[in-house]
């Protein structure tokens, strides 16, 4: 049986997900926006409608509604929205999986960062979400999204490491079994709360996929002029090996 996150696994992680992951300039979001304004925002006019999807904490929701774009988040952990309801005051958020969504067709781009889309562990379900995306999207619309590579797990997804704070502590253990194409990321996490040290647990599961298995659930959920970016070569994303973006136009 293959294993899957569960959205509750992210329920789990928000806070420190929140903490260190979500925001800072060395956050993915400080560093992806670039990226967004070269290869998506200047074929969104001004004012459109821009999807987020796997949203998170909602930081990027927040800089593109700055930007004057009017957005909706979704993501599906309940604990991660509150977070991003809280960062992006005023946007549409809405609770719920890619692989099963329906949302009006009303959106000038889509986008979904951040390996987001590598938590889903088949690749008929890669394509539903592609599906589901082109569905909520007018016809011409950009969409990116970024997926980790096999160089990028052989090169980060290994080893451990850990925070610990005065009131939080955190231990991730990695790993990557490249025949079964599966990579796990074993979170324990400490907090101290109303005077108790509380634990939790959580494991999240991601799979590599090929760049031909990506561009070809593009083409069948109706995308085309599809291109591929490596991050660090071609967008200068340092410290983002095995990192591709893709980007197609909804046709």
């Amino acid at each position: 049986m293959t294993p899957e996150t569960s959205p509750s696994g992210y329920d789990t992680f928000a806070w420190f997900y929140q903490k260190y992951w979500g925001s800072g300039p060395m956050s993915f979001i400080a560093r992806a926006l670039p990226v967004l304004e070269r290869l998506v925002l200047t074929r969104v006019p001004q004012g459109g409608r821009i999807l987020d999807l796997c949203c998170g904490t909602g930081q990027l929701v927040g800089e593109l509604m700055r930007r004057g774009y009017h957005v909706t988040g979704v993501d599906g952990s309940e604990q991660m929205l509150g977070f991003a309801r809280a960062n992006a005051p005023g946007a549409e958020f809405v609770h719920a999986d890619v692989r099963t969504m329906t949302l009006p067709s009303s959106h000038d781009a889509a986008v979904c960062l951040f390996d987001s889309l590598n938590h889903l562990m088949r690749p008929d379900e890669v394509e539903t979400a592609f599906r589901n995306v082109r569905a909520a999207v007018t016809s011409g619309a950009p969409f990116l999204c970024d997926f980790n590579m096999e160089p990028g797990y052989q090169a980060r997804w290994r080893g451990s490491f850990g925070i610990a704070e005065d009131d939080h502590a955190l231990i991730n253990r990695s790993a990557y079994d490249a025949p079964t194409k599966i990579a796990r990321s074993v979170l324990t996490m400490f907090r101290l709360q109303q005077g108790a040290w509380r634990r939790a647990d959580v494991t999240l599961y991601q799979r590599c996929y090929a760049a031909e298995e990506i561009t070809g659930a593009l083409r069948s959920a109706g995308f085309g002029e599809i291109v591929a970016f490596d991050a660090e070569h071609d967008l200068g994303l340092q410290g983002h090996i095995g990192r591709t973006f893709f980007l197609a136009r909804a046709v």
